[in-house]
């Protein structure tokens, strides 16, 4: 076989019924990771992908060299205050985790950080992540969570990407890993108040968290008492303390549907009690203030309310924020003298505050495009307010708001070295008109002075009313510096718009997604902007790559698919897989409802390569331990693309130690997605581009 002759997968014919419709899948026994031949196969992909972009080893090495050095190796974050002490994290030169560390209180201004090197002075290590890692290839913490008195630890891990975590308590006085472990945990957890007791959630078959357990330190997980257990398989559990630390709130959720529970943090081992019982399309939050429960709703309101409600009688809901048509609430933090609003409006977040003992008034910032959240705010009694903010030009910053003066405080921008200047670049936002004369915004950064028609890589998701926001890449400028532009097409199915740009992007408007991404591509062509483009999605987003080269593949000189949630018709048909049943309400339920079925085979990637039309090259990256988008769908798609569409070539590439989210140390993470951006550069005509460090095709200076 010579180096550029790819596998070919066997072709084992696998029929289902559905509906009456007969399909025939020849594909389907990849889904059998224990199958040597699916292992053989994978590993002989790999091979392949190597070989056709062995010529990229030198632009692979000059990128990953240029994300190195733009990146201050040993850095640490900005202190964040919870009682009397500061906590942080930090990371080291060569070293491929983070390291979580604590230093005692004496003020609320944060700790002189220096010249950010760390460790600060009298630091207490809370984990050290290199050294929990060890030899393993793969590491990664569900959660890291602090007793209410500081006193304790709660952390749990995984060391195959699973998503399977088990739980541990440390004591933060004497540094001793207790005998507490309890294996096979979901994310996340909560503190009863006096530290005595923690929550966990445990996943069921499908990967869905369904039972809440109650453990109590120092005793063995045997013991352990199971609080709750939600049946109905749409739903999902999450657990946390209100910041206030009065309650313990337990939340069920479904795509649409919400019902949550409290319980008074001081008798952990009480009865959680109903806010008010679920009601299909209700989705509900709250959090707690001094005067009662704050209650984040949309009950009869698309874009959500916000009301309060007695804590005598949390079902009692009076508004205080009326729903606007223009501007979608996102979330609420209660503080004592103070509540905080995140918002979405005009594509773009922001924060409202509403003083105890004043008007309400909207934080404003300087730039066109940005993003803003609340960052970790853990104290209840404070008169500061901790923000991220971040632009497509602006590094990552935290600044703390003075509640008081009304001033943004700048604690700290992330660096980025090697002489990097905001003002060395642009940012912009276009407009494209969809087939129905929707207006589809799209965020645009380039390096100031680029030639138009430049080369272009387009992104996109447009699910799960996730927003992709403007925000800054230090790897992204491995492209800007080769004169490349960067857009992000905000389809609908997303939430950049509202509640209504989302409802618009689903079940049976999905259509609109793809069709979105199309319109912006040609939009981009049409405005000038971009000659060659490669498009880029991932999850969720590697489904609207798929569809997309289906419905245009004339539009894309190369197409980049990060865990690609292709093969979706046979994965939501499926209810024993992960997630399935979940998210029938973000796909509908093909396996009931005839329309639904037919409308998903209409629009399935792997249902509708078209061998009649010739398809761009396409990149498809997968993890073999994935648990949300398994391994064998871009395995199944790219076999039945170079079965039978023209075009091409057609890579797939897989890690075989790593889950959704691909390998977890930084460095290689960072070689990870410099292999990415060398083939993207090829694609664009970019590769030989020295970039402006001046990093050449072997790269060396």
């Amino acid at each position: 076989m010579s180096s550029d002759t790819p596998p070919m997968a066997k072709r084992v014919p696998s029929t289902r019924v559905h509906h009456g419709d007969t399909v025939t899948d020849e594909y389907a026994w990849l889904i059998n990771k224990d199958d040597p031949d699916t292992i053989a196969y994978l590993e002989a992909e790999n091979a392949f992908t190597e070989r056709m972009t062995a010529h990229l080893g030198g632009v692979r090495e000059g990128i990953f060299q240029e994300i190195r050095r733009r990146t201050l190796e040993t850095d640490l974050s900005v202190p964040t205050r919870k009682r009397g002490w500061w906590y942080y994290g930090r990371t080291e030169e060569g070293k491929q985790y983070g390291i979580q560390c604590r230093v005692p209180a004496d003020g609320d201004t944060p700790p002189d950080m220096g010249d950010g090197g760390g460790p600060l002075p009298g630091e207490q290590v809370l984990l050290d992540g290199n050294e929990l890692a060890g030899d393993s290839e793969f590491f990664a913490l569900g959660t890291s969570s602090v007793s209410p008195d500081g006193t304790r630890l709660a952390f749990s891990t995984d060391y195959k990407g699973d998503e399977r975590f088990t739980l541990r308590v440390k004591d933060l006085t004497t540094g001793e890993i207790l005998d507490d472990e309890i294996p096979d945990v979901s994310y996340g957890g909560a503190w009863s108040a006096d530290g005595s007791t923690f929550f966990y959630t445990r996943v069921d078959k499908a990967w869905r968290p369904y039972r809440l357990y109650r453990h109590t330190i120092g005793t063995p997980a045997s013991e352990d008492v199971l609080v709750y257990e939600e049946t109905d398989e749409r739903f999902w559990l999450s657990i946390g303390l209100t910041r206030s630390e009065r309650f313990l709130v337990l939340s069920a959720n479904s795509k649409i549907t919400s019902e949550v529970r409290i319980l008074d943090a001081q008798n952990p081992t009480g009865e959680f009690t109903v806010v008010r019982e679920r009601k299909t399309g209700v989705e509900y939050g709250l959090d707690h203030g001094p005067d009662g429960f704050l209650i984040l709703h949309n009950d009869g309101a698309q874009n959500f309310e916000l009301a309060t409600a007695p804590v005598d009688d949390p079902s009692s809901w009076t508004p205080l924020i009326p729903h606007r048509e223009d501007t979608r609430l996102l979330d609420v933090d209660a503080f004592e003298t103070h509540t905080v609003v995140h918002f979405r409006r005009d594509g773009l977040t922001g924060v409202r505050v509403l003083p105890a003992d004043g008007e309400p008034y909207e934080i404003s910032f300087p730039e066109p495009l940005y993003t803003v959240d609340i960052g970790a705010n853990p104290e209840f009694r404070t008169s500061r307010l901790r923000l991220s903010y971040t632009s497509m030009v602006t590094p990552p910053s935290v600044y703390d708001y003075d509640l008081a003066s009304r001033e943004l405080i700048l604690l700290k921008q992330r660096p980025v070295l090697e002489g990097y200047r905001p003002e060395d670049y642009e940012q912009h936002r276009e407009w494209a008109v969809a087939e129905d004369g929707v207006r589809v915004p799209i965020s645009i950064v380039a390096r100031k002075g680029v030639e138009r028609p430049a080369p272009t890589v387009l992104y996109g998701y447009g699910s799960y009313e996730s927003s992709m926001d403007p925000y800054f890449s230090v790897a992204r400028l491995s492209l800007l510096d080769r004169g490349v532009v960067f857009a992000v097409a905000h389809v609908r199915g997303g939430g950049e718009m509202g509640r209504q740009w989302y409802e618009d992007g689903k079940l049976l408007k999905k259509k609109n997604t793809f069709t979105d991404f199309v319109a912006c591509a040609r939009h981009m062509k049409e405005s000038g902007w971009s000659g060659p483009i490669v498009a880029r999605g991932g999850s969720a987003g590697g489904l609207l790559m798929g569809a997309a080269v289906n419905l245009a593949p004339e539009l894309f000189d190369g197409v980049v698919a990060d865990v690609p949630f292709v093969d979706a018709l046979n994965t939501i048909l499926n209810p024993e897989l992960p997630l399935t049943v979940i998210e029938w309400d973000e796909w509908g339920d093909p396996l009931h409802d005839p329309e639904v079925y037919a409308y998903m085979k209409s629009y399935s990637p792997y249902e509708n390569i078209d061998g009649s039309r010739e398809y761009p090259p396409i990149l498809a990256l997968t993890s073999l331990n994935d648990t949300r988008v398994f391994y064998h769908e871009p395995a199944k798609w790219i076999a039945r693309l170079r079965a039978t569409a023209k075009g091409g070539p057609f890579l797939l590439k897989t890690e075989m130690g790593a889950g959704h989210g691909g390998r977890s140390g930084r460095y290689d993470a960072w070689r990870e997605e410099a292999f990415t951006l060398a083939w993207v550069l090829d694609r664009l005509g970019r590769a030989d581009h020295p970039g402006v460090l001046g990093v050449s095709a072997s790269g060396g200076k």
